[in-house]
């Protein structure tokens, strides 16, 4: 192997650090997307992510029997951010229904 050959950075040209958040309008986007490609697993994943404001290590690490209590959803939950040990804000704020397809 050679070691004279020039090899391009794979984030030259693209924009690096923090993103701006997401727009209402790109939020519906996205999930009309999903709702009419019936991937509901992903649609609740990312109105939970959007209305509870977790970020990304947080919303995979929590379990089904965080956010219920038997074979009911709770309106409410209380989950404590890994980084900040604080919570984000309770979620419930914003119901989504998802619709089931039959």
């Amino acid at each position: 192997m050679e070691s004279d050959q020039h090899r391009e950075p794979w984030n030259k040209g693209k924009l690096v650090g923090q993103k701006p958040p997401l727009k209402p309008k790109d939020i519906w986007a996205i999930r009309i997307h999903l709702q009419n490609a019936h991937q509901v697993r992903d649609l609740a994943m990312f109105n939970l992510a959007i209305d509870s404001k977790l970020r990304g290590c947080d919303l995979v690490n929590l379990r089904v029997r965080d956010i219920s209590h038997g074979n009911q959803i709770l309106a409410r939950a209380m989950v404590v951010q890994r980084k900040t040990q604080r919570p984000p804000g309770q979620f419930g704020n914003q119901p989504h229904r998802i619709q089931r397809q039959h």
